[in-house]
């Protein structure tokens, strides 16, 4: 299979699995216990129909949109993900070309292996970090503050990682970070030498973000299981949110709202934003999907706070199932991950541009000619 043979994300996926190592693709590819959540979170889409207006003259359309006060090309956000450099040699820097090539917001993670300073420099589109709140305060403190330095546009502080889902897949390949060779996993790496070449010969694994406070999940290997659990604050709660919030000053998104009264709590901090997100299936199994929950928390806090439906996103379609439900935009990690994992920045933008046709070929379809007519028409799902 070539990237040429890629014209969907699932797609993709089957070429990230063809040349990946099984424990690196289970890393992405995988969630939480049976799964069951990973699988709603697109399955959700499914549940909800396009109701297409003709004749609407649709020659020329506008795709793009304001999110969190800056533009962007497109209704999709690129979600922050960690550990990119596993995946391909390029990581985050092939995501962060990509996305300014097409005009859209791009997220980094505190566990990103590429600095928040180089991210920064990189390129004039909008930029999110995802904070992730250590026990250690100085770490934390310092993340903000290079973020604010490096100019990033917004913060989106992850509230759904309390403690670390259980991840089975990688419970039973022994995936950690930095990727530790053992007897069971080492034919997986010997079988894929491209791989393996590229982690050991180019840039060492790092995680820069974290290195300068945390020694675990840097350099000494770890699961991400045991890094969120023993590393981040379990006693984190809204004053410690609205606390972040004061200190960064800037635009803030809460990352993992799933219910209205939280969606409300959101409102009554100030922030500015809120990503409706289970973290891709990979913590609660069992909860809802994104999806589900758009129409009930933008009834009840929409027009005070931008809410972004944040995963399951495969197909165009589904971003704009999110908008007509009343969503600002949609974004997900997988539906660039795979990509990625595939073919570096090439995979990647091959991805944003078999998205970005779809969106375009469905909104003519749907009889729309821009992004606000779809939101704004809510009645266009049954």
């Amino acid at each position: 299979m070539r990237l040429s043979d890629c014209h969907n994300i699932a797609d993709f996926r089957r070429l990230a699995k063809q040349r990946l190592p099984w424990p690196v693709f289970d890393y992405i590819d995988g969630a939480a216990d049976d799964e069951l959540t990973k699988s709603r979170n697109t399955a959700a889409f499914d549940d909800v129909d396009l109701v297409p207006d003709v004749l609407a003259g649709v020659e020329t359309i506008d795709t793009s949109l304001t999110v969190m006060g800056r533009k962007s090309a497109l209704p999709l956000i690129l979600s922050p993900t960690a550990l990119q450099r596993v995946f391909h040699w390029q990581g985050e820097r092939a995501v962060a070309r990509a996305a300014e090539k097409f005009g859209l917001w791009f997220g980094i993670s505190s566990l990103a292996t590429v600095s928040i300073e180089e991210i920064g420099a990189m390129g004039n589109n909008p930029k999110m970090f995802q904070l992730y709140v250590h026990k250690d305060k100085e770490l934390n403190r310092s993340m903000i503050e290079r973020c604010k330095a490096a100019k990033f546009d917004a913060i989106a502080l992850t509230v759904d990682t309390i403690v670390g889902g259980k991840r089975e897949r990688c419970l039973r390949s022994g995936f950690s970070s930095p990727p530790r060779f053992t007897p069971s996993s080492l034919l997986s790496y010997t079988l894929k030498p491209r791989w393996a070449l590229d982690y050991v010969f180019r840039e060492k694994f790092a995680l820069p973000n974290l290195d300068t406070h945390v020694s675990a999940g840097t350099r000494e290997p770890v699961s991400i299981q045991r890094y969120f659990s023993e590393m981040l604050d379990q006693s984190m709660d809204w004053k410690m949110a609205a606390q972040i919030r004061e200190e960064w000053g800037g635009t803030f998104c809460l990352k993992g709202v799933m219910s209205v009264a939280d969606a409300r709590r959101a409102v009554e901090i100030g922030a500015d934003a809120i990503m409706i997100s289970n973290h891709g299936g990979r913590q609660l199994d069992g909860s809802r999907a994104p999806f589900d929950q758009v129409r009930e928390i933008v009834d009840a806090v929409g027009g005070e706070i931008e809410v972004i439906c944040d995963g399951g996103v495969r197909r165009g379609t589904h971003v704009l199932k999110a908008l007509a439900s009343g969503a600002t935009c949609a974004s997900g990690g997988r539906l660039y991950l795979y990509a990625l994992a595939a073919a570096g920045q090439q995979g990647v933008e091959r991805a944003i541009t078999i998205l970005k046709e779809e969106i375009e070929r469905d909104m003519k379809l749907m009889g729309v000619t821009s992004v606000d007519q779809l939101t704004r028409d809510r009645m266009r799902w049954r």
